[in-house]
């Protein structure tokens, strides 16, 4: 079954945002297995983290290289709502 992840990290802004991709891809972590979609919106040091991930199994085996990560850039992930996803749209 499928998950829609969000998280409101404390002290996300755009520069810790593109500095945690870099150091996620630089792990081979940047289009981790399991993860379906992956969305930041928001603005300033109010950004958001929305993802899709097939299961909750690879969305834990990710966090064990995101944290260290977010932990090291100084970003509280804070605690991410978690909900089961019902019906997934994609196109053509």
């Amino acid at each position: 079954m499928a998950f829609a992840i969000a998280f409101k990290p404390v002290g996300m802004d755009v520069a810790r945002y593109d500095e945690c991709i870099r150091r996620l891809e630089a792990a081979g972590a940047g289009a981790p297995a399991g993860r379906l979609y992956h969305a930041c919106h928001g603005s300033g040091d109010q950004l958001r983290v929305f993802d899709v991930w097939e299961s909750m199994e690879t969305f834990q085996a990710f966090g064990s290289t995101l944290g260290p990560i977010l932990q090291a850039l100084g970003v509280d992930p804070g605690a991410p709502e978690i909900t089961p996803i019902h019906n997934v749209v994609a196109p053509g």
